[in-house]
This record gives C-alpha cells, structure tokens and sequence, in this order.
C-alpha cells in the first residue's frame, strides 16, 4: 500500500482536524508542512491531477497573497498561479491527503476518507 501523506499547516484548524481524524482511523501519515517544504511546481502539478481540478481551484482567494499577485486576473495560466503558489505557499489550498493517485482536500475533513 502507497503511503498516505498530508499537506498540512499545524496553525490551520481545518487541518489539525484532517490529521486527527486520519490518526483515528490508525494511519499515521507523512506529514509535509509544505509552508516549509514549498512544493515544487512538479509537486504542485501532480496534486492537480490527483485532485482533478484547476490551479485556480486549488487558490485561497482570501489570503493577502492573492491580492499581491493579482491572481484575480483570468487571463492568467496555470503556470503563472504554480509560480505564485510556489512564491507564496499560504495560497494553497489546506489540507491535501494523498493516497497513492488520487487526493482530497480536507474541507471538510471526512472528505478525504473517500481515498482511504
């Protein structure tokens, strides 16, 4: 069995919970602060596709960064948000499980027994 992993910001609370709840179920996963591990641009492409979904998605609109970068632009790429995620990870979305080749973001945090 693949090891699961966590995306994980120990300040949000929203995460705390998804690795409460996976530690409930007896999975320890790899936890990957990604605000000290920034993700690389590869990473971050392969957590889109795993999740199914667009960079802009993946985007914490409410964050001071997202202003910053002016990432309300829809003229902008995929890339272009990638570099701004990479430049500013609070803009990523929190948190992700990873299971092999699917993920799920944790909001709410039973979503991601879906992968489990």
């Amino acid at each position: 069995m693949s090891e699961i992993q966590i995306y994980h910001n120990p300040r949000c609370s929203k995460s705390r919970q998804t690795l409460a709840l996976l530690q409930e179920k007896g999975i320890e996963p790899q936890v990957v602060e990604y605000l000290k591990q920034v993700p690389s641009a590869a990473d971050i492409q392969s957590l889109l596709k795993k999740l199914g979904i667009s960079a802009r998605e993946l985007l914490r609109s409410k964050e001071d960064a997202y202003k910053e970068h002016n990432l309300a632009d829809a003229s902008l790429s995929d890339d272009d948000i990638i570099s701004a995620m990479i430049a500013s990870p609070k803009l990523i979305e929190r948190p992700i499980v990873v299971n092999g080749d699917q993920a799920r973001i944790g909001r709410p945090p039973e979503q991601v027994l879906e992968i489990i």
